[in-house]
């Protein structure tokens, strides 16, 4: 009898920076993390790839959602507003993937209705560890609701 191939996760990674959002797949890799990233740039794109909007008509459910607070056009404090007020998007979980570590962005996050907030790492490897603590409570530990 053959073993069912593990479904890959699947992660909507909201950043502008090229060079973090490039750390965030090279972590995921390290960590030997079974998933698909799909990667926009800011809010805008978020919500039009959550609703299958343009030129994300096909785009799957993300089983998470890595967000930064500070891109252009909408910020991620104004994505997780529009996000989670939306019936159809409020339980994708959100964890906050930022450099800022000021008290009140973390604050606003989670009023917001983030699921988390991580200050990204300076160092690369605990950078890539910090990826490898999200994976193993999101993806191993936690039950996530299964895609309606």
């Amino acid at each position: 009898m053959t073993q069912k191939q593990p479904k890959p996760f699947i992660v909507l990674l909201v950043e502008d920076e090229p060079a973090d959002a490039h750390l965030v797949r090279v972590a995921l890799r390290e960590n030997r993390i079974l998933c698909d990233v799909h990667h926009v740039i800011d809010g805008v794109e978020a919500l039009e790839f959550l609703r299958h909007q343009g030129p994300f008509s096909g785009s799957p459910r993300p089983d998470l959602i890595l967000l930064d607070l500070n891109m252009p056009r909408m910020d991620g404090r104004e994505f997780l507003s529009e996000a989670k007020a939306d019936p159809a998007l409020h339980e994708i979980p959100v964890v906050v993937l930022t450099t800022s570590d000021v008290e009140r962005d973390v604050v606003a996050s989670y009023q917001l209705g983030a699921a988390g907030y991580i200050t990204k790492p300076v160092d690369v490897e605990q950078f890539v560890e910090a990826i490898r603590q999200v994976q193993s409570y999101w993806f191993v530990l936690v039950r996530l609701p299964e895609a309606g």
